[in-house]
């Protein structure tokens, strides 16, 4: 299977390299570096009355996502990154450090985009763009294994998924406390 991956990493390198692409998609990528763009929507939408429940869902999203990816799974599969497999490879990026499995960057971006189709935003269409942008950035920058891509966005999927089911169970129950302090 690694031999599989590696072949398509290297494909891409062959024959996807531009060099406009070598400065785009290092910058594309590092706006998820820690989740930093995600985190930056959910509180901008946290911030307005209107879109309190969205921003909520983007947030119980991310809060799952990073518990599962970064916590529990990354460190049980402790997959080694292709750059260090392939060491002939010239990097565009910082070397990350920790594991490759699953994709840290298309799981959230992916968690983003389905806590917002789940709370209805309108937003989940152009997040939908930058997470799969962000996630095959993954691939051109030689960082992760195409199923380490794949893989994160399920997780991110299903972790959005869940936070914008769990956001609505807390928006709920926050707006029956709400109204017995009132009543």
């Amino acid at each position: 299977m690694q031999a599989a991956e590696l072949a398509i990493l290297d494909w891409i390198q062959a024959y996807g390299r531009y060099g406009f692409l070598d400065v785009i998609l290092p910058f594309i990528s590092s706006l998820c570096d820690h989740g930093e763009i995600w985190i930056l929507l959910a509180a901008v939408l946290l911030a307005f009355r209107q879109t309190r429940r969205q921003g909520l869902a983007v947030s119980c999203g991310l809060t799952l996502d990073l518990i599962a990816c970064n916590l529990l799974l990354k460190p049980l599969f402790g997959r080694i990154r292709p750059f260090a497999v392939n060491t002939a490879i010239e990097l565009l990026t910082r070397a990350p450090g920790d594991a490759s499995f699953p994709s840290g960057h298309t799981a959230a971006s992916f968690a983003a985009v389905f806590a917002l189709r789940y709370s209805g935003s309108r937003l989940w269409k152009p997040a939908l763009a930058l997470a799969v942008v962000i996630a095959l950035s993954r691939l051109y920058l030689y960082v992760h294994w195409p199923t380490d891509v794949a893989g994160g966005a399920v997780l991110g999927a299903a972790a959005g998924w869940a936070g914008g089911w769990l956001a609505e169970r807390l928006a709920g129950q926050m707006e029956k406390r709400r109204n017995k302090t009132r009543g």
